[in-house]
């Protein structure tokens, strides 16, 4: 029972992982982007779509391949995203319009579009055999051991997240471009007068950002849900609670690593354990209390490195330099 626990606890926070490294992205570059629950359905939409594509195509090409499969499905994924993000830093970065109402729009504008997507353009007859191949692990038998089972029995979209927290962990503390990113975060004033395009890069952080949180919803169906929309509207409520592990983790994506599995771990207890509603309400709860917690404690510490950036969620006025 703990290692279908902690199974369950990885998968599911694997898909706020996601949503969270592409906050965090943008966050670092000044951009508070609240219209992430969006660009993670418009990412589950685009990656149905073009695992639909390839599946109903075989009819003349013979048995599923899992690589096309999920090359296809990150092909369109990103697409989808990128075209949802791009709308965003269209109108925040270019027309300087204000971030949180802007996110908000994002979102709605999202879920509602994927939702037509999802019933007009994709057929979902074939996503059983589809959603095999995303779940397929190195470890598949139910009676191997429990730490191999916890550590290699998930999908290749699970490593993908951790791979990709590594190396974006990796590129903020350790490289130029990482460097010239936070640089855009804090000041973009200093930064413009150093010869950092700042508009590059800020363009350029939200549609990385909005492609690897467009995985989250992507995985979330077509994994952890086995290929099923039913429950899609839950996407939504994922991308908020992204929104809220960046806060938790400190805008270090390393660290979010552990605090997705945690947030997982708990939104799975509330589902698992014996209790009254009240009680299991309170377990789904919690991961917003503790973000409250770890928010009022750092500004109670006021440290540097565990603060926003600096001009996080403010537009650049060039012309005020």
């Amino acid at each position: 029972m703990l290692t279908n626990f902690l199974i369950g606890a990885i998968a599911l926070g694997v898909v706020l992982l996601y949503g969270c490294l592409g906050e965090t992205l943008m966050e670092k570059a000044g951009q508070l982007n609240l219209g992430i629950p969006g660009i993670m359905c418009m990412g589950t939409a685009g990656g149905c779509f073009g695992a639909a594509l390839y599946m109903n195509g075989l009819a003349f090409a013979g048995d599923a391949v899992w690589f096309p499969l999920i090359l296809i499905s990150i092909c369109f994924s990103i697409l989808f995203s990128v075209f949802t993000g791009l709308i965003y830093a269209f109108l925040t970065v270019t027309l300087r319009c204000n971030q949180n109402i802007t996110g908000l729009a994002i979102t709605t504008f999202g879920t509602g579009l994927s939702q037509f997507i999802m019933e007009v353009y994709v057929p979902r007859d074939r996503f059983d055999a589809a959603s095999v191949l995303f779940s397929k692990g190195f470890v598949n038998d139910p009676g191997a051991n429990g730490v191999l089972r916890v550590l290699f029995s998930h999908g290749v979209f699970v490593y993908l997240a951790i791979a990709l927290a590594l190396v974006f962990s990796f590129v903020l503390k350790r490289t130029r471009l990482g460097l010239h990113l936070r640089a855009v975060g804090e000041s973009p004033a200093a930064a413009d007068a150093d010869g950092i395009n700042v508009t590059g890069y800020k363009y350029g952080a939200i549609l990385a950002g909005s492609a690897v949180a467009g995985f989250g919803g992507l995985f979330y169906t077509m994994d952890y849900l086995k290929g099923s929309w039913e429950n899609a509207s839950t996407i939504e409520s994922f991308g908020w609670l992204a929104i809220a592990l960046v806060i938790f983790t400190l805008w270090r994506p390393t660290v979010s690593i552990f605090g997705s599995i945690l947030f997982g771990a708990l939104l799975i207890a509330a589902f698992v354990l014996n209790g009254t509603s009240s009680q299991k309400e309170l377990l789904k709860l919690l991961p917003y209390v503790i973000t409250v917690l770890v928010l009022v404690i750092t500004s109670i510490r006021n440290k540097k490195e565990n603060q926003p950036p600096a001009s996080l969620g403010l537009s650049y006025f060039r012309e005020d330099r």
